[in-house]
């Protein structure tokens, strides 16, 4: 696959890895260029170097919003840049991974594609000896091994930077949007050498359980977490509830802090 110049040169230095641990934070979605500026100055006064946000989003209704597409990624290009910060964004499409690559250093694939064997595969021989990296998010149903199958897709293809997310599983539970299973966490870090974070976000669907699932998320020996942030979590056109606010994504390293100082780890 033919990268441009431009997609070469966005790689993900400083990677995730087992061993250190890194915050991935940011608004669900891209809304509109204000809106991402404001999201990734909160991220970068916060003291972290990943911000996420959606320019393509697999939505459950059509008729919610579906992000802005080319025009998302020209943002969180534009932005990230001026804040020095890397970028991870969602890939639905195989059409659309070069040109998510010229805009991102991590692609991120979504728990309703962890089994797409075929973008698997596309994404693997893309990313394949570029520095560019990929976050594989565990289905809403997906045992771990096949999980750590999917994963073997991108790696088989040479595809090396993989990241694990766990995301919360469907279960009988109603009080939190999915249940969060961090012995799954423990479970993949015994049987594979990749890293695994977390997304207490989604898995919780609420605010106010985010901040105590990402210090359990230290203590499960995660490799980092994918959390959402918004400067106006009220005003926010996808996953509103569960969006953290400036101020705390401000206090959310100072609170990891000591959980990764007991495990051995630095939030970096």
């Amino acid at each position: 696959m033919d990268l441009s110049t431009e997609a070469s040169a966005r790689t993900a230095n400083g990677m995730i890895k087992p061993g250190t641990f890194r915050v991935v934070a940011g608004p669900c979605t891209v809304e509109s260029y204000e809106q991402f500026y404001e999201g990734a100055k909160a991220v970068k006064e916060s003291g972290f170097e990943y911000i996420r946000g959606g320019a393509f989003k697999p939505r459950t209704s059509p008729y919610s919003f579906q992000g802005l597409g080319k025009e998302g990624l020209e943002i969180m290009s534009e932005v990230s840049s001026e804040f020095g910060l890397k970028v991870v964004t969602e890939v639905m499409d195989p059409y659309d991974i070069e040109l998510v690559m010229e805009h991102a250093e991590m692609i991120q694939i979504g728990a309703r594609n962890m089994q797409n064997f075929s973008l698997l595969k596309r994404i693997g021989s893309a990313i394949a000896g570029t520095g560019h990296g990929a976050i594989l998010k565990r289905g809403l149903a997906a045992s771990v091994d096949e999980w750590l199958l999917a994963a073997e897709y991108i790696t088989s293809e040479g595809g090396e930077n993989v990241v694990l997310c766990e995301r919360g599983i469907r279960t009988f539970e109603t009080s939190t949007r999915f249940t969060l299973d961090l012995s799954a966490v423990l479970v993949a870090k015994r049987l594979t050498d990749l890293p695994v974070i977390v997304d207490p976000s989604h898995a919780a669907g609420r605010r106010d359980l985010v901040v105590p699932l990402s210090k359990a998320s230290v203590a499960a020996e995660a490799d980092g977490l994918l959390v959402e942030s918004h400067h106006e979590p009220e005003n926010a056109l996808c996953d509103a509830e569960q969006a953290l606010s400036v101020g705390e994504l401000m206090g959310l390293k100072e609170a990891l802090s000591p959980f990764a100082g007991a495990m051995g780890r630095e939030v970096v």
